[in-house]
């Protein structure tokens, strides 16, 4: 008797149902992504109890006629793809035909379309993948598909389920993703008591942005200039004629600024040609950009943006289509980590007081929710549990009005109790009022500033009305170029001020960024020349600092180290970089050698140069408790403004904090 045999078609389903349907919003994204296919301009999502007792899905898409209605539940049925050659170039979301008869497989499912072309409609029902019924019916041009009831032929699946708040928070997040990537269509989502999500077409990505997560959210974000670069002709040598290049990459989106940190990648959203993808080499390339601009373990928000021609992305990977392979991986990580690198150098935004933004960052979240969303005060109650990936403790109820993010902080109780940390400041903004009424100097030195002219009565009111709800533009490094040093706070930290407000430096961190910049141009233009240690320093390294030792001699020698092995583990440094004291140079060789061996991959040149450079920089950088004298203060305000990236040390902390005319104001009832 034959071992081997062929699964019922019944059983063979519900082998596929367990690829591409492992929860409600797995039905729910390949439902949209059908509609989407079908050139649906508004699409409807329905859900009771998490999508576990009813998902619906309305679009106005082509709809099906009769026939094809039927032939879309055959497994492998599909109208994407015609040839084999196809699987070379998919233009759509969807193309494997395994959909549809999965998720019937699995559900109590209910189809209802129309063609343009037919006079009437189509109904198909499903029960645990058998057919009940096929009837002509009465529907407008589109298709609505029901799916009630999932996992009910399937127990041992359902009871893996989680809560309905959890459910129906991945699907918020599912199509929150769909709704960034095509600004141009109409989503709805709602469930029998709310509505969740309302976002009418607009015309721009950061249009649909102040739509989903408000103007707070926008404000934190900086753009990413759309980029391109041809593929093919990029990679090849010589370079290909114009005729003979590919057509272009481009990347585009937005990228946070350094301060706004999650401690996960929750707030990374990737999208190829406009397909959500999961992918470890983009969220590498994104690391990268931000390495030295932000510390380790934690991650920036992020909505990138490829669009490549369609046989450069290989999209046939994975069942649920969420990984991606690409023909030229390695130029598409140093273009997109180059592009965000970019956006960061040009935009160069300087943050503010992290600890003064919650009371209003819960107004812009009820204004944004109330004004763009349907007002959906009631998916903010329960906002913590509904979409973990976007919310935390401290912004629980701030969604979707602000962007994922950080948790904000509350003022220290030295800043006054609970109630005072409620009116709290908004750092980000800057003034919008006359130059001449900001924070100024006196010209005559007289004293260090003044407070411009102000206005009383009824037109000053009106002013501060204005400007409280007016957004501004947020500090940039150009701020930084006419600061005036005041002094220091515990011979640690500059305070300096100018016509933008008050503004406060970490004179070490400073320090250790314009000499990591200042490192990294000079190595890159040749080898260092170090300085000769009166008596050579012996040192005892362990067998993983000694492999390491002996990979990167060559570029420690190229930036200004000069040490020699001595036995079988002992090294003697003979020269150090210039600034290091001879104390500081075994401190600083065994950072480096512990460093490089926490790496769980193989380091390319640039990130080790990178790391030697800002440890070399953080030893040699002005130390705190160092008292500065003016014309020092001054120097340091100078060069920290010529440098690409004066946001942030090369390990991540922050650099200049600054508080505005508008919040000084407001913190004295002016406003």
């Amino acid at each position: 008797m034959s071992r081997i045999r062929i699964l019922p078609e019944n059983v063979a389903n519900k082998i596929a149902a367990g690829e591409v349907v492992e929860r409600p919003a797995s039905v729910v994204k390949e439902l949209l992504e059908n509609a989407l296919d079908a050139g649906a301009r508004s699409i409807r999502i329905e859900t009771e109890s998490g999508g576990k007792r009813l998902i619906r899905v309305i679009d106005d898409g082509c709809g099906m006629n009769h026939d094809d209605a039927l032939l879309a539940f055959e497994r492998h049925a599909t109208s994407k793809l015609r040839t084999a050659d196809d699987l070379l170039s998919i233009a759509t979301l969807g193309f494997r035909g395994e959909a549809l008869p999965s998720i019937a497989a699995i559900s109590r499912l209910l189809l209802e379309t129309r063609d343009a072309e037919e006079g009437e409609g189509t109904r198909i029902e499903f029960a645990g993948g058998k057919l009940l019924s096929v009837k002509p019916a009465g529907v407008p041009v589109g298709t609505s598909i029901s799916v009630a009831d999932i996992f009910y032929a399937v127990p041992a699946r359902r009871k893996f389920l989680k809560a309905e708040t959890t459910e129906l928070g991945h699907i918020a997040s599912l199509v929150t993703h769909y709704a960034l990537a095509h600004p141009d269509r109409h989503f709805l989502l709602k469930t029998p008591s709310q509505e969740i999500l309302n976002c009418s077409p607009v015309e721009k990505l950061a249009d649909r942005v102040y739509q989903i997560f408000g103007r707070q959210a926008l404000d934190e974000l900086t753009e990413i200039p759309p980029t391109e670069a041809a593929v093919r002709s990029a990679i090849t040598e010589p370079p290909l004629a114009p005729e003979e290049r590919a057509a272009t990459l481009r990347v585009s989106g937005f990228t946070s600024r350094p301060e706004v940190q999650r401690s996960n990648r929750n707030g990374i959203y990737i999208f190829v040609n406009r397909r959500l993808v999961r992918d470890r080499l983009l969220l590498h390339a994104i690391s990268e950009a931000y390495r030295n601009i932000v510390p380790p373990g934690v991650f920036p928000v992020v909505l990138l943006f490829l669009d490549m021609p369609y046989q450069e992305v290989d999209v046939n990977v994975h069942p649920a289509k969420i990984e991606v392979r690409f023909r030229h991986p390695q130029f598409v990580h140093d273009f997109t980590r180059d592009a965000l690198r970019q956006a960061l150098s040009v935009a160069r935004p300087i943050p503010g007081f992290p600890a003064a933004r919650a009371a209003t960052a819960a107004s812009a979240a009820a204004t944004s929710s109330a004004g763009t969303n349907g007002g959906s005060t009631a998916f903010a109650a329960g906002a913590a549990a509904i979409a973990p990936a976007y919310v935390s403790s401290a912004n629980a109820g701030a969604l979707p009005g602000t962007l994922p993010g950080p948790p904000r902080a509350v003022i220290p109780t030295s800043f006054g109790d609970v109630a005072s940390a409620a009116e709290g400041f908004e750092l980000s903004g800057a003034p919008d009022r006359p130059i001449s009424q900001r924070l100024q100097f006196d010209p005559t030195g007289a004293s260090d500033f003044s407070l411009g002219p102000q206005k009383s009565g009824p037109q000053a009111a009106g002013d501060s009305m204005q400007t409280a709800e007016t957004p501004g533009a947020l500090p940039s490094v150009e701020d930084i170029a006419d600061l005036k040093p005041l002094g220091q706070v515990n011979s640690s930290f500059i305070v300096a001020v100018n016509g933008e407000g008050l503004w406060i430096i970490d004179q070490h961190v400073a320090h250790e960024r314009v000499l990591f910049e200042q490192h990294l141009r000079a190595r890159r233009d040749g080898e260092l020349g170090g300085q000769r240690l009166l008596v050579p320093l012996i040192v005892e390294l362990n067998p993983r600092q000694l492999a390491i030792f002996e990979q990167i001699g060559e570029e420690l020698r190229a930036n200004g180290f000069e040490a020699e092995l001595m036995g079988a583990r002992s090294v003697a440094i003979q020269a150090a970089p210039a600034g290091i004291t001879s104390g500081d140079a075994e401190r600083l060789l065994y950072e480096i050698l512990d460093g490089i061996a926490r790496e769980n991959q193989a380091i390319s040149i640039d990130s080790l140069q990178a790391k030697i450079a800002a440890s070399t920089s953080c030893h040699a950088a002005i130390k705190v408790n160092t008292p500065l004298d003016p014309a020092k203060m001054e120097w340091l305000l100078g060069e920290l403004a010529k440098t690409e990236y004066p946001m942030s040390c090369p390990h991540g902390r922050p650099v200049v904090l600054r508080y505005s005319v508008r919040e000084i104001e407001r913190a004295f009832k002016r406003i």
